[in-house]
């Protein structure tokens, strides 16, 4: 990941006092997003797990994914700091509470998703799990792609996807879902399956910056491969049906966007 810049020093600071001083750490680049976000932004979800690397390793994975994460240690600190969040990833072995009481509590206070993931693997576990409260039980060791699969099922059914307008207006530009047409000052457009897609959903969200992988999980269903230059490609052919490049703005670093032309 490129770091940013983290600027330099004025000048007239004497040469000595820059060689000792230690670099300020680099800004954190914004994450890369995911299908999974909320009305005001990231998902936050808080992890429960007694061992510090395998916490740290968990939350860098997420954060790299778009998620907002933060962990604890210990079951008392998971039931001052579920309220904040909209998802809980939870080890059943604390070093204070058993999980299973962790997840009955916060259960009790709130409706927040709670996906066990633990080293407890018997099906009476698993049954446990579920009747104290949880979402899902993932049993560990586990696949990270199989975690981001479960936790974006829970998101789903908790945070279901209010129905996309039929027809999206953008100035001249009026796309017709249920048709499938795009028609820019009255005159129709022809377009692929897949140029349809990502074109519907940059209008459907005008104010927002759509990522490059939220692209290719939301039009090619792929969140998981590189996309390369399969976005660009299907862009600039937009781009050229449109008659402006300025129909779609890309954002550095970051993906793409709905355009003023």
């Amino acid at each position: 990941m490129t770091q940013e810049s983290t600027g330099t020093l004025k000048t007239h600071i004497p040469v000595q006092l820059k060689r000792d001083r230690p670099a300020p750490p680099p800004a954190p680049m914004p994450p890369v997003e995911t299908g999974i976000h909320s009305r005001r932004g990231a998902v936050q979800v808080l992890v429960v797990e007694k061992e510090p690397c395998t916490a740290e390793a968990l939350v860098q994975k997420l954060r790299r994914h778009g998620y907002r994460a933060e962990s604890v240690a210990t079951g008392a600190k998971a039931l001052q700091a579920h309220h904040g969040c909209d998802l809980v990833l939870l080890d059943l072995e604390l070093p204070d509470l058993d999980g299973l009481e962790v997840c009955r509590n916060i259960r009790a206070t709130c409706d927040t998703p709670i996906i066990m993931v633990t080293d407890r693997n018997s099906e009476l576990d698993r049954v446990l799990g579920l009747q104290a409260g949880s979402d899902d039980y993932l049993a560990k060791p586990y696949g990270f792609r199989e975690l981001m699969a479960r936790m974006e099922a829970v998101m789903r059914r908790a945070r279901p996807q209010r129905p996309a307008e039929r027809v999206v207006t953008h100035g001249p530009l009026c796309i017709d879902a249920l048709m499938r047409e795009v028609q820019l000052d009255g005159r129709r457009i022809e377009v692929t399956r897949k140029e349809f897609d990502l074109l519907h959903l940059l209008a459907s969200r005008p104010e927002a910056v759509i990522s490059r992988r939220q692209l290719m999980g939301q039009v090619w269903d792929d969140s998981w491969s590189q996309p390369g230059r399969t976005i660009d490609t299907h862009v600039s052919s937009l781009r050229n049906k449109l008659g402006s490049s300025s129909w779609i703005v890309t954002v550095r670093g970051v993906g793409f966007r709905l355009g003023h032309p």
